[in-house]
């Protein structure tokens, strides 16, 4: 076993940043409402099962169906923009058949296990031990359990001016991590 804090810690702060759960509030709390209730605890080890099998098997998986990295981060920066002009504009372009709860789709998978986070982990396999990683990916998902838990506090805490300013500002970040994503993996996809 090869376990490192300063790996841990590092990798930690990438997937942390990456994730962005704390950004992705505004998100959550609009999907509660349409849906009436998260699974917080499904969605957080869904996530986990997504995240960790892709450190294992991610990469020759894309290998294997003909898709590269940068065409899936691509793919991803797609779905973040879309998400991101839903909290810039207050449209709704996310519609689906009107689910009990929003728990795998779209909380696990795109919000937390999405592109850009799957993406991080092919790029942290290459530098860190595989346990660092996992211990790293174990701490998000702790981290993101109490905020899916909590987000009806955190809706009643910021109030609905606050969230609508709160969900605008980080729509505008969000657009921002989907151009950047876009922008660096269709250069690599161009060979440029």
């Amino acid at each position: 076993m090869n376990f490192n804090i300063k790996e841990i810690i590092t990798a930690s702060m990438i997937l942390f940043a990456v994730i962005d759960i704390l950004g992705s509030v505004p998100i959550i709390i609009s999907l509660r409402s349409k849906v009436g209730h998260i699974q917080s605890e499904k969605a957080s080890i869904v996530a986990a099962c997504i995240m960790v099998a892709f450190l294992f098997v991610g990469e020759s998986i894309l290998s294997l169906i003909g898709i590269d990295v940068n065409s899936f981060a691509v793919a991803g920066a797609f779905v973040i923009f879309f998400l991101a002009l839903e909290m810039v504009l207050g449209i709704t372009l996310f519609k689906d058949d009107e689910p009990e709860s929003a728990s795998v789709v779209p909380i696990a998978f795109p919000l937390i296990a999405g592109a850009g986070t799957l993406t991080s982990i092919l790029a942290l396999r290459a530098e860190y031990h595989v346990e660092n990683i996992i211990v790293s990916i174990v701490v998000n998902i702790i981290f993101v359990y109490i905020v899916l838990k909590s987000s009806a506090k955190i809706e009643r805490f910021l109030g609905k001016n606050g969230l609508s300013v709160i969900r605008k500002v980080f729509g505008v970040i969000l657009l921002a991590i989907a151009v950047k994503l876009f922008a660096t993996n269709i250069n690599q996809m161009l060979g440029n």
